[in-house]
């Protein structure tokens, strides 16, 4: 099983022979508040060809309108039910609702929608391949639902954003700490980092370096492995 940051919260997972893309964002410029720090690894051309597409939820950031239109009719692209009406508008035609705790089998994978946090219709996603379980967030705060997540499945990597920036959006290093001590997944790779305030006085010093040093300080279990856009890395068997 392979993990390559694309960029942002846009990441490529590979196992049992699926492609799998999560929360496809492809701009260059970001918007007029919010500054994207490197461009994506790929290009939407040269990731059409995915096998499936996760949606957490339809912010800017999150979504790639175009990405969505050059897809084949025939490609899955999951979304929660209750905005799975957006992802249409913006030009997907494959789309799979799902609510949470709802479980999809999609060839050799299986997809789990599972709670989330967010000032949006979110939710995140527990895959399943390989004999392995890949838990992705999205964009979400700490909740007690995290509790239930660990409960339910035992992770061997969980996809966390860590924000950078003073509105919190998501979960920042203390939130994410509290995720982690929940989830207990056996290694955690940080999200949501390609996106940064214009304004200088919305920025924090949080950061994936401070955030493993926070697991680390805390005596927790979990591997923090932290990839820049174009940076592999692959469960160990």
């Amino acid at each position: 099983m392979k993990v390559t940051m694309i960029g942002h919260s846009t990441v490529l997972i590979e196992a049992a022979g699926i492609k799998m893309l999560t929360d496809p964002y492809f701009g260059l410029r970001g918007n007029a508040a919010y500054a994207r720090l490197a461009p994506p690894f790929k290009t939407r051309e040269e990731l059409k060809s995915v096998d499936l597409v996760l949606v957490s939820h339809h912010h800017w950031d999150h979504t790639d309108a175009r990405f969505f239109r050059s897809l084949p009719a025939k490609t899955p692209v999951v979304a929660p039910r209750a905005a799975a009406w957006v992802t249409r508008m913006l030009g997907a035609r494959n789309v799979l609702g799902l609510e949470k705790w709802e479980r999809r089998q999609l060839d050799a994978v299986s997809v789990t929608a599972v709670p989330a946090w967010h000032l949006a219709i979110p939710c995140g996603y527990v895959i399943e391949a390989e004999s392995r379980q890949i838990y992705f967030a999205g964009d979400t705060y700490y909740g007690g639902f995290m509790q239930e997540i660990g409960k339910r499945f035992h992770l061997d990597l969980a996809l966390m954003p860590v924000t950078t920036f003073r509105i919190p959006m998501t979960m920042g290093e203390k939130g994410a700490l509290r995720a982690v001590a929940a989830l207990s997944p056996r290694t955690t790779i940080p999200i949501h980092l390609g996106i940064a305030p214009r304004a200088p006085l919305l920025r924090t010093k949080d950061s994936a370096e401070g955030f493993r040093k926070r697991v680390l300080d805390a005596g927790l279990k979990t591997e923090v492995v932290i990839l820049r856009e174009g940076q592999c890395w692959e469960l160990p068997r």
